[in-house]
């Protein structure tokens, strides 16, 4: 079931999605036994960004019907940090790495990009375009021109794949994706998270602490199918389609949808292996549609 993406041979279609699954913390709860059958094909780190940051303030999570809602805060030690602490540790894992980049103008995130480009620990680089441009006010993945500028400006900095993160708040995630492609990326990914906000049941308050967070899970799968097939229809590159992947038949409604590799992000908390057991049950479902 080996898969050819961009380049750069995985073993399987399954990976993880940015910020749900830490390998670092894994391993120290798992041992080595984490790298001998690590969960996922590839390895997407967390969102790293130029300055250290703490993320926003408890409580972070809530449980809603078939999902999470998370107000986490893109929490990291920083360009500095990853690449003095977190880069090296994770260098040594037994599949390829792609760290995921963010920054709140054009001239981070290619900060950000220039400094991975030359590092061969690093396979490809994931784009969190969610972020507001400080110098326009516009999300960057939510409009197609400030998408093509950024992935303009940091094309020329690396010959890395670039992956961008689509954002599903677009008014035309399709037109975002056009854009990207026609500025050089070499694949999208899909769906981040779904705004959400949660209630106190005793004060009515708000109860996350960033007051609205990311929702997640299973209860945004019907909508990561048709952004997958909406997208795939609009671009001729490659698609990493998430969105509620708890079984091998999601993996392939997303696959049949048109995505190239799938990613698993919520269900990695109730289940730190669900990457092996989502990857062999696609591969039975593939052998039993091949006959």
């Amino acid at each position: 079931m080996s898969v050819d993406f961009c380049g750069i041979e995985l073993a399987h279609p399954v990976i993880n999605g940015s910020g749900t699954f830490d390998a670092i913390a894994a391993h120290r709860a798992f041992g080595d036994e984490l790298l001998e059958r690590f969960p996922f094909a590839a390895f997407v780190s967390k969102t790293v960004t130029l300055e250290p940051r703490q993320g926003n303030p408890p409580p972070r999570l809530w449980e809603v019907p078939g999902g999470l809602i998370n107000s986490i805060g893109l929490p990291n030690k920083g360009l500095r940090g990853y690449l003095e602490h977190d880069l090296p540790w994770l260098a040594g894992l037994p599949v390829p790495l792609i760290v995921n980049v963010m920054g709140f103008s054009r001239d981070e995130v290619a900060e950000l990009v220039d400094a991975f480009a030359e590092r061969a620990e690093v396979s490809a680089l994931e784009l969190n375009v969610s972020c507001p441009n400080v110098e326009t006010g516009l999300v960057m993945g939510a409009d197609p021109d400030e998408t093509a500028r950024l992935v303009d400006r940091v094309r020329s900095l690396t010959d890395k794949p670039l992956i961008v993160k689509l954002t599903p708040n677009a008014t035309d995630v399709p037109a975002v994706a056009r854009a990207a492609e026609r500025a050089g990326a070499d694949a999208v990914s899909l769906i981040n998270t779904l705004k959400g906000m949660a209630l106190d049941p005793r004060t009515g308050a708000p109860w996350l602490g960033g007051v609205t967070g990311g929702v997640s899970g299973a209860a945004v799968r019907a909508v990561a199918l048709a952004q997958v097939h909406a997208v795939a229809q609009a671009v001729d590159i490659p698609i990493i389609g998430m969105g509620g992947v708890q079984a091998g038949r999601d993996a392939l409604d997303l696959m049949r949808a048109g995505a190239a590799l799938v990613a698993v992000g919520t269900e990695s908390f109730r289940d730190p292996a669900v990457g092996l057991r989502v990857a062999s049950e696609l591969m039975e479902l593939l052998a039993k549609t091949a006959v």
